[in-house]
C-alpha cells in the first residue's frame, strides 16, 4: 500500500511541475492595430524620413518573424482614414507586446499611431 502511495505522490508532483511548466512557456498572443497620421494619407505628403520610417518598421517585423514573434502583419490596400494594419504578436506577456508596439519604428517616428489588443487565432491557413 505504501509503495502504491508513493506512486500516486510521484505521479502528482510530476503533473504539477509539468502543468506548471506549460504555464509558463504557454505564448500569448496580442495584435497591435496601425493608423497613418491623415497626413500620409496623400502620397504626396511623404517625405523622405516617413519613407525610411516604414522601411524600418517593416524590418523590425522581419526579425520579428525569425524570431517566432510575429504571427503575421499587414494592411489594408485603402488610401482613405479607414486604412489600417495589424501586426500580431506571439509573445510572453503584455509587457513584451507592449515594448514592441512601442518601439515600432513607425509609431516611434509619430507617422502611425497604434492600439494593443490580446488576440487569439482561431484558424489560420496552412502553407507549404
Amino acid at each position: 500500500m505504501k509503495v502504491f502511495v508513493s506512486l500516486i505522490l510521484m505521479l502528482v508532483i510530476c503533473y504539477s511541475a509539468k502543468a506548471q511548466e506549460s504555464k509558463e512557456t504557454k505564448k500569448l498572443q496580442f495584435v497591435y492595430t496601425l493608423k497613418l497620421i491623415p497626413r500620409l494619407l496623400d502620397d504626396k505628403n511623404w517625405a523622405q524620413s516617413d519613407n525610411e520610417a516604414v522601411s524600418a518598421h517593416f524590418k523590425q517585423l522581419k526579425t520579428y518573424l525569425s524570431e517566432g514573434k510575429l504571427v503575421m502583419a499587414g494592411r489594408t490596400l485603402n488610401s482613405d482614414e479607414s486604412q489600417f494594419g495589424i501586426v500580431v504578436l506571439e509573445v510572453n506577456s503584455e509587457a513584451e507586446a507592449r515594448t514592441i508596439m512601442e518601439n515600432d519604428a513607425a509609431v516611434k517616428a509619430g507617422i502611425m499611431t497604434a492600439q494593443l489588443l490580446p488576440f487569439y487565432t482561431a484558424l489560420i491557413r496552412k502553407t507549404e
